[in-house]
């Protein structure tokens, strides 16, 4: 199977695997004309402990062969270094990469700033070459200053075992300027209080990461099952 759309957490991947299903992230963008990145298995990972196995595979991955590219730049157009830590934007490029937006030029050359078509999705690089998506840029919480990955919140919520589906969005505060607010979807039959998940999360992350507020509710998704967060932030603006 093949999942694209968001970053699936590894808590989704590794209750997949027992059930028989050889899923694979791919990523890419309508401008790259569909996937253009694959999380391609090695095989030194085959021994790996079912913990580390779905982390490998909710890597987003490298540039498949029909793309010339796919690299983190910083905001200066270069690459990030390797290590796994440092964070950039996705920059792709290869003859299946759009030429522009159709009569707009300004919006063209923004994208192609440097001679890469930038994505928009912020993501760090594994010395290995795999890309990991940390966040969709427009989707990072900023928080007392310090940048917030809505994917990693959402993903050490997945691990709880009452938890469904998640979205974490940025809530605006007086104080810390936003704050991590969850939109959780319980799995049937299960319960789980908001002091509760938001504690779950604070063994798992910083404070300044941690959910201060859950909102138990359906999330809304497109026909494809994509989590429609704009929904969910003008809620959250309201609370």
């Amino acid at each position: 199977m093949f999942t694209a759309g968001a970053p699936p957490p590894a808590a989704t991947l590794a209750a997949f695997e027992p059930l028989g299903f050889n899923v694979t992230q791919v990523y890419g963008l309508t401008e790259t004309y569909g996937p253009a990145t694959e999380c391609t298995w090695r095989a030194e990972w085959d021994d790996a402990a079912p913990a580390d196995r779905a982390a490998y595979k909710a890597r987003t991955g490298v540039a498949m062969p029909m793309l010339e590219g796919a690299e983190v730049h910083d905001s200066h157009g270069n690459p990030v270094p390797r290590d796994g830590q440092h964070l950039g934007e996705i920059a792709m490029r290869g003859n299946m990469v759009m030429k522009g937006y159709y009569k707009n030029p300004v919006a063209t050359a923004e994208a192609f700033k440097g001679g890469w078509f930038r994505s928009g999705d912020i993501a760090f690089q594994h010395p290995d070459g795999y890309i990991k998506i940390t966040d969709r840029a427009k989707d990072i919480i900023i928080s007392g200053g310090e940048n917030v990955s809505s994917v990693e919140v959402e993903g050490a919520l997945m691990h709880h075992p009452a938890v469904s589906l998640c979205a974490v969005v940025a809530k605006p505060d007086e104080k810390w300027g936003e704050v991590p607010c969850a939109f959780v979807e319980l799995k049937p039959g299960q319960a789980a209080t908001e002091s509760e998940l938001i504690a779950f999360c604070r063994e798992r992350l910083a404070g300044f990461k941690t959910p201060k507020h859950v909102v138990f509710a359906e999330l809304p998704k497109t026909s494809t099952g994509k989590i429609q967060k704009f929904e969910l932030r003008a809620v959250a603006k309201l609370m």
